[in-house]
């Protein structure tokens, strides 16, 4: 036998070697993992997903938090100077509009009564003044310019008497007791004012009442994620409060200028609150849809995949004593799915709670196998 003939046979031994190791590595991988065992208690605790195959939509998530609707939004503020009596509501209540929300002793009731009364007699002159203008006007002895004075100072004294009027609706006295009454229905979001505290006319907003039937929700878009929002975008909000809930909504208006403390653009959103669960202060993740591909590839949960020494994995579940670690490579992700491709198939269950635990165990079982 020559020395070629030798170096053949030797080298058609190593490869024969090789691929028997290699099968019989495999074999003890696949007999490690049928091994293993999933108890009674854990199978309560774990959820199946099955991979299937889906369109690639990926989406960036924005910070943002809940705001009331300004538009339907109204903050009181104390139009006399006084001490508060008492209060009759609480942060958060729904009150209805006329309802007595607390009393103020003041002896400014008396003021915007003489105001009204010097008021309506200005008013009185005004018209005969307006009267006489009219008729002069008519034998060309008054100009078209005083003619418009004479009906502006009468329309102005008007206007300030509607306003008194109104401003005194909202309250009703009784000696120097002053009684604050809500201006509109609606949940009442903040609350400055409290029993034996001293206001002043024009002072600080003392509460604050908003209609929550719908709100805005206010995102946060810095410069790098620009290019991905515009109006009228579908999105969808989650909240800490309520992990299992979505709402739906799209963004109805972009702020054109940064703001100047968190440099960020501002989207705003409008939002039906249906079940009031949406609430001013909330901080909520806005989900935008970007960059949708025209491919498919197999999604997973986000909980199914395992990072493990710069590698993915997943557990696939075949019976409670036949599981198998897979690995995968990430190709795209969104707020709900990661699509991944490598050694998965369309319709096998993944692990998507409790993975970790699982696979812990079954590496545990596969290095004792090994040794």
């Amino acid at each position: 036998m020559n020395k070629i003939t030798t170096k053949y046979i030797a080298a058609i031994a190593l490869s024969a070697f090789v691929i028997f190791t290699g099968c019989t590595g495999e074999k003890e991988n696949k007999e490690a993992e049928k091994s293993y065992c999933i108890s009674k208690e854990l199978k309560k605790d774990i959820k199946l997903v099955k991979a299937e195959m889906l369109p690639i939509e990926e989406s960036i998530t924005l910070t943002g938090e809940v705001e009331s609707n300004s538009d339907k939004t109204v903050p009181f503020v104390s139009l006399v100077d006084g001490v508060v009596m008492d209060t009759y509501f609480s942060l958060g209540d729904y009150v209805k509009k006329g309802q007595t929300l607390a009393s103020i002793k003041s002896t400014a009731v008396n003021e915007m009564q003489d105001d009204t009364q010097t008021l309506q007699a200005q008013l009185a002159v005004a018209k005969r003044k307006l009267s006489s203008v009219e008729a002069m006007y008519k034998d060309d002895i008054a100009s078209q310019k005083d003619l418009q004075e004479a009906k502006s100072e009468v329309a102005i004294l008007q206007s300030n008497i509607s306003k008194t009027q109104k401003n005194m609706q909202l309250y009703s006295a009784g000696g120097s007791t002053i009684q604050i009454k809500a201006p509109a229905d609606g949940y009442v979001i903040s609350k400055n004012i409290s029993k034996g505290m001293p206001v002043t006319a024009g002072g600080d907003q003392l509460f604050t009442i908003s209609n929550l039937d719908k709100v805005w929700v206010m995102a946060n878009v810095y410069a790098t994620n620009m290019r991905h929002v515009y109006v009228d975008q579908p999105v969808v909000v989650k909240t800490l409060a309520y992990p299992d809930d979505s709402f739906s909504g799209k963004i109805d208006n972009i702020s054109q200028v940064f703001n100047e403390n968190e440099r960020v653009l501002k989207a705003k959103i409008i939002m039906d609150n249906n079940g009031m669960k949406l609430r001013p202060g909330m901080s909520a993740d806005v989900v935008l849809p970007v960059n949708s591909q025209n491919k498919s590839a197999l999604a997973i949960p986000a909980k199914a995949l395992i990072f493990d020494n710069n590698q993915s994995y997943v557990v696939v579940y075949k019976k409670d004593c036949e599981l198998e670690i897979r690995p995968v490579t990430e190709i795209a992700s969104n707020s709900q799915y990661i699509y991944v491709e490598g050694n998965l198939k369309p319709g096998e269950n993944v692990i998507a709670s409790n993975g970790l635990l699982i696979y812990e165990n079954l590496k545990n079982q596969l290095n004792n196998a090994k040794k």
